[in-house]
C-alpha cells in the first residue's frame, strides 16, 4: 500500500493521543461512593439464545435477570470474534475507532499475518487507540482489576491483572508482580493442575473473588472462556456446551455471592458475552476461487485473506489497483456456495469497520459466511468447500444474525428491577458503566442504557 509510513504515523498518533485525553478525565469525574463497585463478567461465546433455552441450566443468571434487567439480545461488533468485541465492551466504540480489527489481521507492509488473540505480540497501548473504562476509572483515582480480559497485556491502568495468554510462562511474565504468588499462598494456584471435575475457569473465578475481597477494586473485569472452547469442539447446544454453560453460571453465582457479602448495597454486576455461536457443517475456501482467478498466490499475490471464522477479511496489496481488484474478487466469488455477503468499503462503514486509508490494519473487503459455514485459509484442491469441517461450532459471522447476538444482564445498585428490553448494542456497555461510576468516556460511539437504570 502506498504511503504506509504516513498511514502508520496517523495510527500511532492516535495511540499517543489516548494519554492526552486521560489528563482531563480526573477533572471531569463526579463524586462516587468509595465503596461503590462495578463488576463485569464476560462469558465468552454465551449466545443470547441460551438464557431462554429450557435445556440451559442457568439459575444464577436467570435470578439476576429477574431481580435486575436484561436485554433480549445484544448486537456484537464486526467481526463477531473475541478480541475486537471485548475491546468494544470496555471502550464503547466500534473497531473503526478502537483499532482492534479482529483476532488477527494482515500487515500489508510486511506481507505477514499478525496475531492479536492471546496478546502474543502487542501491549494494550499499542493496539487500543481510545481510552478504556478502566483507563478512565484509574485516572479518576479508582482501583481497577481485570482477570484474563483480552487486549490488556501490560495495561498500565490495571492495578491487579492476569492477561488472557496461552502459556503459563507468558501469564507469569505479564501478570501483576506478586499476584500469582499471593493467590497461591491463599490456596488459589491458578497455574496448578485442576481436578478432573473442575471447569478451567473455576480457579480464575476464585482468584477474582479473592481480589474483590482483599483488594476491593472499584471496577473489576472477569473473562471466562470455557463455553467458547467447548462450543468450538462440540457445537453450540450440544450436551457438552450445556454442561459448560452450567459451569459458567456457577462461576457467575460465586462472584454474585462475593459481592453481596463484601459490598452489600454498593455493587452492580453486569454479565455479558462477546458474541453468539453457529453450528458448523461446512468449511468454505475462498482462496481456491481466488487462485483460479489469478488473484491469490502463496507469496506475493494481489489478495490476502485472513479468516475470522464466519468472516474472512480480504486485503488488497496494491492500493492503486484497489477498485479493479475488488471487481475481480466479486466476479471470482460470485455463486460460491456458503458466502452470504461480500461487503465492500461502503458496507464496512455501516458495520463499524475502519477504512484502511485511516487504519492500515483494516481490510478492504469482508466476506460473511452463511450460518452453518466457516472460512478456511487453504488454496489447495479444486473445490472451494469441505463438508467435513474440523470444528463443530464457530462465530465471526454477520453481526446482524440473531444467533450471533450476545448476552446482557445486569443487577444491583442503580439497576431497575424486572426490566427486559429488546435488542441493544455492545457499544452501550462501557458508557453504562461510566454512568454508574460517575465517569465520562471521551465521545464514545455508544450511550448509557438509561432505560435499564434507576435514578
Amino acid at each position: 500500500m502506498k504511503n504506509n509510513w504516513s498511514i502508520l504515523g496517523k495510527f500511532f498518533a492516535g495511540v499517543i493521543a489516548v494519554s492526552l485525553v486521560l489528563t482531563s478525565v480526573r477533572a471531569a469525574a463526579g463524586a462516587s461512593s468509595p465503596d461503590r463497585v462495578v463488576v463485569m463478567i464476560s462469558v465468552d461465546g454465551l449466545a443470547a439464545y441460551y438464557i431462554d433455552d429450557p435445556k440451559a441450566d442457568m439459575p444464577n443468571l436467570r435470578h439476576l435477570a429477574a431481580e435486575g434487567a436484561r436485554a433480549s439480545m445484544m448486537k456484537a461488533s464486526t467481526p463477531t470474534v473475541t478480541w475486537p468485541n471485548h475491546t468494544t465492551l470496555v471502550t464503547g466504540d466500534n473497531p473503526a475507532r478502537h483499532g482492534v480489527v479482529g483476532n488477527n489481521y494482515f500487515d500489508r507492509k510486511t506481507g505477514q499475518k499478525v496475531t492479536l488473540i492471546s496478546d502474543p505480540v502487542f501491549d494494550k497501548d499499542q493496539i487500543v487507540k481510545v481510552p478504556t473504562i478502566y483507563d478512565v476509572a484509574k485516572a479518576a483515582g479508582m482501583k481497577t482489576a481485570a482477570i484474563r480480559w483480552p487486549a490488556t497485556r501490560n495495561a498500565k491502568t490495571l492495578d491487579w491483572t492476569i492477561p488472557d495468554m496461552r502459556t503459563a510462562d507468558l501469564v507469569k511474565q505479564y501478570s501483576t508482580p506478586g499476584l500469582l504468588d499471593e493467590c497461591k499462598n491463599a490456596g488459589i494456584d491458578v497455574l496448578g493442575d485442576s481436578e478432573s471435575n473442575e471447569s478451567p475457569d473455576d480457579k480464575w473465578t476464585a482468584m477474582f473473588d479473592y481480589i474483590l475481597r482483599e483488594h476491593r477494586p472499584r471496577l473489576a473485569l472477569l473473562h471466562v472462556a470455557f463455553v467458547d472452547h467447548t462450543e468450538h469442539l462440540h457445537g453450540p447446544k450440544s450436551p457438552e456446551a450445556y454442561a459448560a454453560v452450567h459451569a459458567a453460571d456457577h462461576q457467575i453465582g460465586e462472584v454474585w455471592k462475593e459481592l453481596k457479602k463484601d459490598f452489600p448495597n454498593h455493587a452492580t454486576l453486569i454479565v455479558v458475552s462477546d458474541h453468539g455461536f453457529s453450528p458448523i457443517k461446512k468449511s468454505i475456501f475462498p482462496n481456491v476461487a481466488l487462485r483460479k482467478a489469478g488473484l491469490y498466490q502463496r507469496k506475493g499475490g494481489e489478495v490476502n485473506m485472513v479468516s475470522q471464522g464466519g468472516a474472512a477479511m480480504l486485503y488488497i496489496r496494491d492500493e492503486a489497483k484497489r477498485d479493479e481488484v475488488m471487481a475481480k474478487i466479486r466476479e471470482a466469488l460470485a455463486g460460491v456456495e456458503g458466502i452470504s455477503k461480500i461487503a465492500g468499503p461502503k458496507e464496512l462503514k455501516q458495520y463499524g469497520v475502519a477504512d484502511p486509508a485511516v487504519d492500515p490494519h483494516a481490510p478492504d473487503m469482508i466476506l460473511f459466511a452463511d450460518e452453518g459455514c466457516t472460512f478456511g485459509d487453504t488454496a489447495a484442491g479444486s473445490l472451494p468447500f469441505n463438508d467435513k469441517p474440523e470444528r463443530k461450532g464457530s462465530h465471526g459471522h454477520d453481526s446482524n444474525l440473531p444467533d450471533l447476538h450476545a448476552t446482557f444482564v445486569m443487577w444491583g445498585v442503580g439497576v431497575k428491577t424486572g426490566v427486559k428490553t429488546g435488542e441493544i448494542s455492545n457499544i452501550d456497555v462501557a458508557p453504562t458503566i461510566a454512568k454508574f461510576l460517575n465517569l465520562q468516556l471521551p465521545n464514545p460511539d455508544g450511550k448509557p442504557l438509561t432505560e435499564m437504570m434507576s435514578n
